[in-house]
């Protein structure tokens, strides 16, 4: 509903424009209702309404798997992924190297800032899928831990 004060020949008009359909509109003047024929065909301005889809994360294989197991579950092996897109500058171990919990395994430059990348759990290096220099994108596998 848009409103409007008009001053006509110093009378005062509180005019409230209710509804716009084709070219008929329904127009409340002072508190009286009309209803105007407008010699064009107006159309109303809807507002759009914005849709956005759910975010998943590129480094999500899919919203419902679960992203960790429970602490009693036998443990296999896990991926260490890129959580965004940069440069590997250095490597701190090596295949077969056992890792704990948070060890620090790579130095990754992403966005001119240095990231540790540690172990998100305890094990032995099965892979190292990256080398010094690579760049590498969001969700890449860097390293394999397993049992």
């Amino acid at each position: 509903m848009k409103k409007f004060k008009f001053t006509i020949h110093g009378n005062q008009y509180d005019v409230n424009i209710a509804s716009i359909e084709d070219n008929i509109a329904e127009v409340e003047v002072n508190g009286t209702t009309y209803k105007v024929e407008v010699d064009k065909e107006l159309k109303q301005t809807k507002t759009p309404k914005l849709v956005r889809q759910p975010i998943v994360p590129s480094t999500d294989s899919h919203p419902a798997v679960a992203k960790t197991s429970a602490p009693s579950a036998p443990k296999g092996t896990g991926h260490i992924k890129s959580p965004l897109p940069g440069v590997i500058l250095e490597l701190f171990v090596k295949e077969g190297d056992m890792v704990k919990k948070g060890q620090k395994l790579l130095c990754l430059e992403a966005m001119k800032m240095e990231n540790n990348i540690d172990s998100d759990k305890d094990g032995k290096i099965v892979n190292i899928s990256v080398n010094k220099g690579d760049a590498i994108m969001e969700g890449d596998i860097l390293v394999t831990i397993g049992e």
